[in-house]
C-alpha cells in the first residue's frame, strides 16, 4: 500500500465514528474512556462484547457483527490502515455493533475491565515460531492470564490459524494447564462439524493460504478459573 493511501486512511480513520484510537499512555495510565463502560458509554446496551485481537482488515469483526446483531463486537489492531476497511464497510452497512480501537493487542487487559468480555476471537496471528520471540505468541500463559482477567468465567475464545505450529502450541499448552477445550481440528473445511462462522466467514489472507492448500485449523476454549 502507497504511503498516499495509508495517509489518506489514517485521515479517515479519524473522522470515523466507530474508530477509537487512544494514545498508549492514556490506555496504560488508567484513562481510557470505554474501560469498564463499553455497554453504557459505547454500545447503550447490556449486549454481550465480542472481540477480535489482531483484527487485520476486520473480516471477522464485521462478518460475525452482521450474523449477530445480538452482540457487541469490538476489533483491536495497532495497523489502523488495515482495520480501515472493516471500519467503513460497517458505516456502510449501518452496523451500530461494531467499533475499532487501534492500539498493541497486549494492552487488552487496559482496554476493558474484569469480566467486561464475552468471547475472544484470534484470527491467523503470528506464531512466533522462534524460541526468542515466544513473549509475543498469542496464546502464551501470560496472554492468557490477560484474557482471563478481562473475560466473564464462562467466557470462550476461538483460535483460527493456518500454523499448525500455532495449533499444536496452543492445544498442548491448553491441555498441560488444564484449561477446557471445548472443539479443536487441524483442517476445518474437511470437518463437516466445524461452526458455520468459522468456514463461512473468511479473511483475505485465509483465502490466500486455502489457495494455496494449507489446511485451516481451529480451537475453541475456556480458561479455568484460579
Amino acid at each position: 500500500m502507497g504511503s498516499k493511501n495509508k495517509l489518506k486512511r489514517f485521515k479517515d480513520n479519524e473522522k470515523f465514528e466507530n474508530v477509537i484510537q487512544p494514545s498508549r499512555d492514556e490506555v496504560v495510565g488508567g484513562n481510557f474512556e470505554y474501560k469498564g463502560h463499553w455497554h453504557s458509554k459505547y454500545f447503550d446496551n447490556d449486549n454481550p462484547v465480542v472481540v477480535e485481537l489482531g483484527c487485520g482488515k476486520g473480516e471477522y469483526t464485521v462478518g460475525l457483527a452482521k450474523r449477530y446483531p445480538d452482540k457487541n463486537f469490538v476489533g483491536i489492531d495497532i495497523k489502523g490502515a488495515r482495520f480501515w476497511r472493516g471500519a467503513k464497510t460497517a458505516l456502510e452497512d449501518n452496523l451500530k455493533n461494531v467499533a475499532f480501537v487501534r492500539t498493541q493487542i497486549e494492552l487488552v487487559d487496559h482496554i476493558f475491565s474484569k469480566n467486561e468480555i464475552d468471547e475472544i476471537w484470534i484470527t491467523f496471528p503470528d506464531p512466533q515460531i522462534k524460541y526468542k520471540r515466544t513473549k509475543h505468541r498469542m496464546t502464551n500463559p501470560e496472554f492468557l492470564e490477560k484474557y482471563k482477567r478481562v473475560l466473564k468465567p464462562d467466557g470462550m475464545i476461538h483460535l483460527k490459524t493456518d500454523s499448525e505450529f500455532m495449533h499444536g502450541y496452543t492445544l498442548g499448552l491448553l491441555q498441560g494447564l488444564g484449561h477446557d477445550i471445548l472443539y479443536s481440528h487441524h483442517d476445518i473445511y474437511v470437518n463437516h462439524e466445524a461452526p458455520k462462522e468459522v468456514v463461512e466467514i473468511q479473511t483475505f489472507y485465509e483465502k490466500q493460504y486455502l489457495d494455496q492448500g494449507k489446511p485451516i485449523t481451529y480451537l475453541k476454549f475456556k480458561l479455568k478459573s484460579s
